[in-house]
């Protein structure tokens, strides 16, 4: 091996050496952590939610597949309201990929074409009430979203998106540092929860806040692994920790179902 080194030249040696210093660092490197947009469409009727189903997967999904979006969620409330809910996840790579997307789909014929109905709609004929939207940043313990293992049809499983606001802006890191470094996401990884994502929320109606979602083939699977979370020593062991204390000020949960076009 010495012999062969001192056949070559000393550059091509140095770059060499340089590679193999730096290659287990490069290795080694945690991936980037990705950006969240939860879109939620506040709708009136079952005419506003049919055309926005259809905007959603004629020409909204496919014009994101063709920015660099691999997967979008879409999902509805179980239990019906007298407001109709649609809510959109959509998982960016990073922050360039998520500001250039406007553009985009401004630049994408085929999206206008596609989705004209919708997006060229009259005043006084909106296909939505309105949108509401919340930019979010995955945890360090899991930063990239994961699509869920699940067998069940859509129409049976449970989608379980929770809502975390902290008293303080001080007092809300101390619930994210639980889910970190405390070891809550491990928690809920090995109890089998499916999560899709945990994150900060950076901008939004409600905060200090952190979000997460967890999946389950049906409602009776969901109360049985809270019912396992719940009795689980370790969990037990991390609430009971002082450090821990009072760092949730407001809980909401909702209960979704994934839409048959739902890709997440």
């Amino acid at each position: 091996m010495k012999k062969c080194l001192r056949l070559l030249p000393l550059s091509l040696v140095l770059l060499l050496v340089l590679c193999c210093a730096t290659m287990p660092a490069a290795l080694s490197k945690a991936p980037e952590r990705q950006l969240y947009e939860l879109k939620v469409y506040h709708l009136k009727n079952a005419d506003q939610e049919a055309r926005v189903d259809k905007f959603l997967q004629q020409a909204y999904i496919p014009a994101l597949h063709r920015a660099g979006v691999k997967k979008v969620g879409v999902f509805k409330p179980v239990e019906a309201k007298d407001e109709r809910l649609i809510y959109v996840y959509v998982p960016y790579t990073s922050m360039s990929q998520f500001l250039q997307l406007p553009q985009k789909l401004q630049q994408d014929k085929k999206y206008a074409a596609d989705g004209k109905e919708y997006l060229e709609a009259a005043h006084n004929n909106a296909p939505f009430e309105r949108i509401e939207s919340t930019l979010l940043r995955a945890f360090e313990d899991m930063p990239q979203f994961e699509v869920p293992n699940l067998k069940a049809p859509k129409s049976e499983r449970v989608y379980e998106l929770r809502s975390y606001e902290g008293p303080t802006e001080k007092i809300y890191q101390n619930k994210v540092q639980m889910f970190n470094q405390g070891g809550e996401v491990k928690l809920f990884k090995r109890l089998g929860f499916n999560a899709v994502f945990y994150a900060d929320v950076l901008v939004g109606s409600k905060m200090p806040n952190l979000m997460y979602m967890t999946t389950f083939e049906n409602r009776a699977s969901r109360d049985e692994h809270w019912k396992a979370f719940g009795a689980d020593p370790e969990w037990k062991k991390l609430s009971s920790m002082e450090e821990y204390q009072n760092n949730v000020s407001h809980a909401d949960i909702i209960f979704l179902r994934p839409t048959e076009y739902s890709e997440i």
